[in-house]
């Protein structure tokens, strides 16, 4: 497991009631799991993309000690 900072954007941030966390996880996946059972952060698990680190990540991704993850819900507009 790593330690990472997990930040919230837009509706994200609503939803988690926060702009970031620390948490630990090893991979995406665990995350969008670990958000997925908040029951606030059910809805914005199953839609939002994650970048570590600035780099769009998938869901096997793993996660290295320190890693900043940021979680993006869909965004509308143009």
């Amino acid at each position: 497991m790593a330690t990472v900072t997990v930040r919230y954007w837009a509706g994200a941030a609503r939803a988690a009631g926060t702009d970031h966390e620390i948490v630990q996880v090893a991979t995406v996946a665990e995350l969008r799991a670990l958000l997925a059972a908040r029951p606030a952060l059910t809805a914005v698990s199953r839609v939002a993309s994650f970048l570590v680190d600035g780099a769009q990540a998938g869901d096997a991704a793993p996660l290295q000690p320190g890693a900043v993850v940021d979680v993006l819900p869909p965004f509308a507009g143009g």
